[in-house]
């Protein structure tokens, strides 16, 4: 008896890349294509765009007129669209509140958000000072070992917490704690205490301090973080600055909506 091949890796990728392709021949000026144009279009096979359209039509990326059979963006599209709203919503809310915090406390301000193990930089504003830590905006880095990530990763899911251990927790630094009996110690911690601390374990000679950040529903949504060079942010130093930054996340975090 014959088995049934499972389609190879660059086939699905090459089905992935044929699906954007058709969410992006949508625009205001054309909001409904019907199967014949979208194949004439994307060169495609009327077969393959039908099979693709039915695709993203079953996962809510794409809705079927009823009245002329025509193709339209779904609901899941404007879902996912809030979903990256929110977080410009989140940089933009937390800017005045960010700007005091560098001038009290001299040092670079960073806004981060998770992005699945790993923690993106929404927003920064450099320290004045001449050793200073550098512009991290649109710069991934993975969650555990940052402060920011840790704040965030501290209230999260269990779910999505097991997946960061299971996840590559390579030391960075000689400092990076990389054992995950040390990590989830951490993590309790920071959630008893409110804030997280990079001691060296993300970048040599920097360390930080960060806070979550709450909307509307309780759920941490980012983290505010203030960073610098070790030798001017002493662990003694972070800690000091431990309830100006809480405060300053609380602040931010009652501008979202959020209610303790």
């Amino acid at each position: 008896m014959l088995m049934e091949r499972s389609p190879s890796k660059s086939s699905r990728l090459s089905s992935v890349a044929a699906a954007v392709r058709v969410l992006k021949c949508f625009s205001e000026m054309e909001p409904e294509i019907g199967i014949s144009s979208l194949a004439k279009r994307l060169s495609l096979a009327k077969s393959t765009a039908h099979r693709l359209a039915v695709t993203l039509l079953s996962e809510g990326l794409l809705e079927q007129n009823p009245e002329n059979g025509r193709y339209r963006l779904g609901i899941n599209l404007f879902i996912m669209g809030a979903l990256v709203r929110r977080r410009l919503d989140v940089s933009n809310m937390a800017q005045p509140f960010l700007k005091v915090l560098r001038e009290r406390t001299g040092e670079t301000i960073h806004l981060a958000v998770l992005n699945d193990t790993n923690i993106i930089y929404l927003y920064n504003l450099e320290s004045a000072q001449a050793i200073r830590m550098k512009n991290y905006i649109g710069t991934f880095k993975p969650a555990f070992c940052t402060c920011e990530g840790r704040a965030i990763l501290a209230f999260s899911p269990a779910e999505l917490i097991q997946r960061v251990v299971a996840s590559d927790l390579s030391p960075r630094t000689p400092n990076t704690l990389s054992s995950s009996v040390e990590f989830l110690k951490v993590l309790a911690q920071v959630k008893q205490q409110g804030y997280a601390i990079d001691d060296e374990e993300s970048e040599v000679g920097m360390r930080g301090i960060s806070a979550p950040l709450r909307d509307i529903t309780g759920q941490v949504v980012a983290s505010i973080g203030v960073g610098g060079p070790s030798q001017r942010l002493t662990l003694k130093k972070l800690r000091s600055l431990a309830p100006l930054v809480i405060q300053t996340a609380e602040d931010i975090s009652v501008q979202l909506g959020y209610r303790a």
